[in-house]
């Protein structure tokens, strides 16, 4: 009796409203079916398998499949997400990520371990400067450029003097200077095949050079991450003081500006492999890995994923510059593959892709109509 009926109790309590209880409390996956009877949280399925390794601070069980004593109904009563949010992430800074149920592993993994284990964002904390926040040094795992093997490196980063370096142990001096302003970073796990693996990218001479890094400990590559975005974020509100009126988040000591935070970091709207020919259409198609930036409105792309380089790039601009995207070849051209075709047309010249398959063209047109229909 009493478990149909705590059961039931729970689940009224996981679709209240003004709770937040109805998606995760740790990455807003919407439905959780598990809850922390520790912390009074509902959660996810992902994320539940996290808190399971924190058996000294948060306690886990299933809302549909487990057993709920009358007293840990009425402490789910008394707390729930909101409750735990105001006290867990009082001072999140602007820069932090918050990690999303589509984000890897580590990032949620350490978001879950900086709120509940380090409790590094409750009221107590005090706000640390995102120029301060943004300095960095130590050692990370580099992929070389030529060599193709990850060996260690000392990676140096000051929000201050606008610049990311790293150096090799036979060059006295940094072997590359990185402007903040031309940094971005993201976690590619899968392409790099390591599950701390971090994509750093940066303009150089026109081209976007790639360096592909890891570390052995989560929390470390998580702390490079986020004091790339707390320099990033500096650099930002310091060049653009004035770009909107300022919105609170989180943290009361600080005003976010928020169309900033978008630009801070991104990910690649969409990655992976399509054939392309050259500009006459008439040489043999060759595979290539793509990778689509939106905010650059660039789709490049390159012999290898772990390219330093691209071997070329297509501009992505707007419908009312002359840009279109089509399902299929261009008129009078025909191959010989029986596979789907996307036609990117330019004011220049036509580019021609062809697909694995029909999901990955609708996934790829899908994403080049995004950009298009950018501002």
């Amino acid at each position: 009796m009493d478990r149909d009926r705590n059961k039931s109790l729970l689940l009224e309590l996981q679709r209240a409203t003004g709770t937040g209880n109805g998606r995760c409390a740790d990455c807003g996956e919407p439905d959780p079916e598990w809850a922390s009877y520790k912390l009074g949280i509902f959660i996810c399925l992902n994320c539940s398998g996290i808190h399971r390794n924190l058996p000294q601070i948060s306690r886990v069980k299933s809302l549909r499949l487990d057993f709920w004593e009358n007293d840990l109904i009425e402490f789910m009563k008394k707390h729930g997400n909101l409750c735990a949010k105001a006290k867990y992430e009082a001072k999140v800074p602007p820069y932090y990520y918050i990690p999303r149920s589509c984000d890897c592993l580590v990032l949620r993994e350490q978001w879950i371990r900086a709120k509940y284990e380090r409790e590094e964002f409750v009221v107590t904390r005090i706000c640390q400067d995102p120029c301060s926040a943004g300095t960095r040094e130590g050692f990370l795992w580099k992929r070389g450029r030529e060599s193709k093997q990850f060996q260690k490196r000392r990676f140096l980063l000051s929000a201050r003097e606008g610049v990311m370096k790293y150096y090799t142990k036979e060059s006295r001096g940094p072997k590359a200077i990185i402007r903040i302003e031309n940094l971005n970073a993201m976690f590619q796990t899968e392409k790099i095949q390591h599950a701390h693996g971090l994509q750093i990218t940066y303009n150089t001479d026109g081209q976007t050079r790639n360096l592909f890094v890891y570390h052995q400990s989560g929390k470390e590559i998580v702390d490079w991450f986020n004091a790339i975005r707390a320099a990033r974020y500096h650099y930002l509100r310091t060049t653009f003081p004035t770009v909107s009126e300022p919105e609170p988040l989180f943290c009361v000591c600080v005003f976010v500006f928020s169309s900033l935070i978008p630009r801070i970091t991104r990910n690649y709207v969409k990655e992976g492999y399509m054939e392309k020919t050259g500009p006459k259409q008439k040489e043999a198609f060759k595979e290539r890995w793509f990778c689509l930036d939106s905010q650059e409105r660039n789709l490049m792309y390159f012999k290898n994923p772990l390219d330093a380089f691209a071997q070329g790039q297509v501009f992505i601009g707007r419908t009312d510059e002359g840009y279109e995207v089509r399902a299929g070849l261009p008129q009078g051209i025909r191959v010989k593959k029986r596979k789907p075709a996307i036609t990117v047309a330019t004011p220049v010249r036509e580019f021609v892709f062809i697909c694995e398959n029909d999901k990955e063209q609708q996934e790829w047109i899908d994403a080049l109509n995004g950009v298009i229909a950018q501002p």
